[in-house]
């Protein structure tokens, strides 16, 4: 790409501009709100390195943004992040690092943010565009790496959001990965909230009446399956599933389908076992749409294309992913910090998407529990390290705990009784738990515990992250009574204070001894 062709695109960046070690080369895409180049390394590599010599750079603007723009951009490329942090899948692109910026002479590119990611070769909509009306090469396949990408993320407690064949991207050797992750969702319950944004060719029928709160909209796993439906009988069809030149026309005629006044004839034309398999995706509803989770539909996905169901992940990772706090660079000419840190940004910037210290004593395998544990829903004070410190005081993390004088079992110290309100709806609907409780069902539960009962502290002067460690060892009714933490829960406050700060990165770590 020439630098002249730049001009058209979200964010123009030139042919040999560099950003920390990285030279851009050639322009790959540009959206609304990005734009998207290849780089090459310009320093000396480190024996064993495991960040290629040639990456992906997404630019992301700020300083010609409205403020209602910066806003938006802002909540955008914390989803991005947030999401990037999700355990590693060889079905999500890998982000090395997060950098910004600080080029005062470079007019429009001071203050941009930028994603360094793995490279692909191309989209699936670049694809699509090379087959005009004809099946994509190898479809099932993708559509069974798609699948299990999305069944990834499902069980991570995420929604993509925004599923289309320009947003699964194609390595060199044939292999997928999901990325834009700016309108994926956390899952709070039952469902997590998005910007009213995305292409509505994949956009499920329940999105045009969903409620818009100051949240954002609603949405659930089923959106992915809806879109995912449409993505695959594009794959295998090379046409939408709702026939019509224009957007409009094509609304329409989803429209006409989801009232149940037209049937989608299109279906005749997939391979055998895709029929159904599309249909229960496109299923005209959320509730019947539900009756097929993602990770059933990648198995049945990966028995059609001859694939396995499920391949192991890549081993982990020895960089981290960064997060919001390595959006702030000194002399960075940007509205971050205070976007990030309404406060003022911490004395020394850390890695925060990076959750927990490393070299702590947590058990490394309850850490990803223990991180989604802490990121069950938006409440401030709720945090990986807050959960960690909880089941450090509770139990030193001790899986086996039985203290049948207390009713008190597992990892969290769960009484069978209390714990039953704090699983996932359905199984445990009618019945009561028993011990042993193992680390799977006990960390997410202190989770939801903290979601619940956080909104009733609010009002509650003090530290809310302690106030609820207060409520869930002694009931959150006393430490509303006593509008504090009480008095008999104050040693065991103590101890969940300092064990916080000890495995928070953004916090200074303790210098005395643990009480």
């Amino acid at each position: 790409m020439g630098s002249g062709a730049t001009t058209a695109w979200a964010v123009a960046v030139p042919v040999g501009y560099r950003v920390g070690p990285w030279e851009v080369t050639e322009g790959i895409a540009t959206g609304s709100w990005g734009s998207v180049y290849v780089a090459r390394s310009v320093q000396s590599r480190e024996q064993g390195e495991e960040v290629p010599d040639t990456v992906a750079l997404k630019f992301l603007p700020t300083g010609t943004l409205t403020p209602r723009q910066v806003r938006h951009l802002a909540e955008t490329v914390e989803r991005e992040l947030r999401a990037r942090a999700l355990p590693p899948h060889h079905g999500l692109v890998r982000t090395f690092d997060v950098l910004t910026v600080d080029d005062p002479a470079a007019g429009e590119l001071d203050g941009c943010v930028v994603l360094v990611m793995e490279r692909a070769v191309g989209a699936l909509a670049m694809a699509l565009e090379r087959h005009p009306g004809q099946p994509i090469p190898d479809a099932p396949r993708l559509i069974s790496e798609i699948a299990d990408a999305l069944a990834h993320m499902h069980e991570a407690g995420w929604v993509h959001g925004d599923l289309k064949p320009s947003n699964v991207l194609v390595m060199d050797d044939g292999s997928i990965r999901l990325t834009d992750f700016g309108l994926a969702a956390e899952i709070e319950g039952t469902h997590g909230y998005q910007p009213p944004m995305g292409c509505a060719d994949y956009l499920p029928p329940e999105a045009a009446t969903a409620p818009l709160s100051e949240r954002g909209r609603p949405t659930r796993t089923t959106a992915d399956t809806w879109a995912l439906g449409v993505t695959a009988h594009q794959l295998l069809t090379g046409h939408l599933p709702f026939p019509g030149s224009t957007l409009r026309a094509r609304a329409a005629a989803a429209a006409e389908y989801v009232a149940g006044r037209a049937e989608l004839v299109s279906l005749t034309g997939l391979p055998p076992g895709w029929r159904e398999w599309v249909s229960d995706c496109l299923a005209r509803d959320h509730q019947t749409r539900a009756r097929h989770d993602l990770a059933s539909l990648a198995t049945r996905a990966a028995a059609l294309s001859g694939t396995a169901p499920r391949r192991p992940p890549r081993k982990p990772r020895r960089w981290a992913v960064l997060g919001a706090a390595a959006l702030v660079v000194t002399g960075a000419t940007t509205t971050w910090a205070t976007l990030f840190f309404p406060e003022g940004p911490p004395s020394r910037l850390v890695a925060v998407n990076k959750p927990l210290r490393d070299g702590i004593g947590i058990p490394p395998q309850y850490q990803q529990l223990i991180i989604q544990a802490g990121r069950s829903c938006r409440e401030p004070a709720l945090s990986p390290a807050l959960v960690a410190a909880v089941l450090k005081v509770e139990s030193n993390f001790d899986a086996n705990l039985s203290d049948p004088a207390k009713d008190e079992y597992g990892i969290a110290r769960w009484t069978p009784r209390v714990l039953r309100y704090h699983l996932p709806p359905g199984k445990w609907a009618d019945k009561t738990p028993t011990p042993p409780f193992p680390p799977e069902m006990s960390i997410p539960a202190v989770g939801r515990f903290m979601c619940r009962y956080l909104p009733e502290l609010a009002a509650v002067p003090g530290d809310k992250g302690l106030l609820i460690a207060a409520g869930y060892q002694f009931n959150t009714n006393r430490v509303l009574v006593s509008q504090g933490v009480p008095p008999e829960a104050r040693a065991f406050v103590a101890a969940v204070e300092y064990y916080r700060a000890l495995y928070d990165p953004a916090r200074p770590r303790p210098t005395t001894s643990a009480p």
